[in-house]
């Protein structure tokens, strides 16, 4: 069916609310140097931006305070054998491993960028090399959103059409032992309750999306509750007609290297 210009125009002239100039993203954390894979197209609007919360990441993907209690039980249990020398070495080790992996959590922390706009979810991500991720809005079928408490929580983006993501590439921003069909997830997230809702919101410009909100469980997905969020009535037609124009349309998900 033809597009009625006029309808067109209003579209572009209703962006979502909360827009973002483009030249903060650049002050940010991780730059993409006008890699269009990592940087909204000068017509998109960006919504949102965020990196995952340092203590909540260490705490969540990281597991810092499962093995840290892992290890002060091996400190207590080896005290309470009157074996003291064992004791020292597992506190040492307890230590040591729990500030390695909080200067992981810093490093992919410090390294990560969400950047949410009218057309895609973007990822910088990348410790060791930077990778940029495009995930264009029409190929989210599904949002699993978990609290983590605190007013943080992880997103995990349930995906169709053409994948051409890696689970090793993602990690840890994936959900974990979605590892056929690799789920991105955005983790430790500030304020993920309203995120969760914008991406709907966003998404629903291409038609419905599902949302879980159960509980991620870290195994097997359970059945959970859905509900759907319906298409607005205006149909947004300009933003697809971008997504085209910038080659982010119809290929499906994209991840580069920087």
């Amino acid at each position: 069916m033809a597009v009625n210009q006029a309808d067109t125009r209003a579209a572009r002239a209703m962006p979502l609310p909360g827009g973002i100039d483009h030249a903060e993203l650049e002050n940010d954390g991780p730059t993409a140097h006008g890699d269009r894979l990592g940087t909204p197209a000068p017509d998109e609007t960006v919504l949102w931006k965020g990196r995952p919360g340092l203590a909540m990441l260490a705490r969540t993907a990281f597991h810092t305070r499962t093995l840290g209690l892992y290890m002060a039980a091996l400190t207590v249990i080896a005290l309470a054998t009157g074996r003291n020398d064992a004791a020292i070495v597992a506190a040492g080790l307890g230590v040591a491993l729990v500030g390695l992996l909080y200067l992981l959590a810093w490093l992919s922390a410090r390294s990560t960028l969400y950047i949410l706009t009218d057309v895609r979810l973007i990822l910088r991500i990348g410790m060791a090399i930077e990778t940029r991720i495009n995930l264009p809005l029409k190929q989210i079928k599904a949002a699993h959103y978990r609290d983590r408490g605190a007013g943080y929580g992880d997103i995990a983006l349930e995906l169709g059409g053409e994948r051409l993501l890696g689970y090793a590439l993602l990690w840890p921003h994936v959900r974990p032992w979605r590892i056929n069909a690799p789920q991105p997830m955005l983790r430790a997230v500030p304020d993920a309750a309203r995120l969760a809702q914008m991406i709907a919101e966003a998404r629903a410009q291409y038609g419905e999306i599902e949302r879980n909100l159960t509980e991620i469980k870290d195994g097997a997905a359970g059945a959970g509750h859905q509900v759907s969020v319906p298409a607005p009535v205006l149909a947004r037609s300009g933003v697809v007609t971008r997504a085209g124009e910038a080659g982010l349309g119809d290929k499906g998900l994209e991840g580069a290297p920087a």
